[in-house]
């Protein structure tokens, strides 16, 4: 895909979205990171029903440490995974306490050392709570960025990297959002909806429907 291709791609998506953001609920960069870590291999609706009981009872690191782990994983049992997602918000909260005075911190390194954050995770609370021009690549951006021929990668990894190269810099802090959304309810993985795809003439993929 050539780059004229690509910057009209994002003005597109900007121009029906100007100011994108994540649909997880939160009212801080901890409770970001928080539902941003229970939200492997869930949907963030319903991460948000647990997380407005949760962020309302404990809504810093000091006072959902207190929950510990039992009391903690009440409030998420509906979520997958939810006593390692448990394990890892009690553990990842005494070392926001006993390391980082209660703030998350603004590295990849110290985000990336807490309990159940990997690079996606860090690349989210980065984006989303700092506006760093991060792009955390899920199955979403994964699919969009394969399918259209905006950034083709086997790996979240070189998909991420692609991307970090070549969208242009004006739409780089924003373009994990338009990404994510669109994949999430236009370019959808059983069935992409080409027909009322805002960027059907741009998209490279071979099999998509129109007409």
């Amino acid at each position: 895909m050539n780059p004229a291709k690509r910057a009209e791609i994002f003005a597109r998506l900007q121009a029906v979205n100007p100011a994108p953001t994540t649909e997880l609920e939160y009212g801080s960069p901890f409770q970001l990171l928080i539902a941003v870590l229970l939200s492997a291999q869930a949907t963030d609706v319903s991460v948000n029903k647990a997380t407005r009981r949760l962020f309302a009872d404990a809504p810093t690191p000091d006072a959902m440490a207190a929950l510990g782990e039992e009391r903690l994983a009440d409030y998420i049992k509906t979520i997958g995974l939810f006593r390692t997602k448990a394990k890892n918000a009690i553990a990842t909260c005494n070392i926001l306490l006993s390391q980082h005075g209660g703030e998350v911190p603004r590295s990849r390194e110290a985000l990336e050392a807490l309990p159940g954050v990997g690079r996606k995770t860090a690349n989210v609370v980065l984006n989303t709570a700092f506006g760093e021009p991060t792009i955390a690549v899920d199955t979403h951006i994964f699919r969009v960025s394969n399918r259209t021929g905006l950034a083709p990668g086997k790996t979240p990894l070189a998909v991420e990297l692609k991307l970090l190269k070549t969208v242009p810099e004006q739409y780089r802090r924003d373009a994990h959002h338009w990404l994510i959304l669109h994949g999430r309810y236009v370019c959808t993985a059983r069935r992409p909806q080409c027909e009322r795809c805002l960027i059907v003439d741009l998209c490279e993929f071979k099999g998509k429907a129109i007409g």
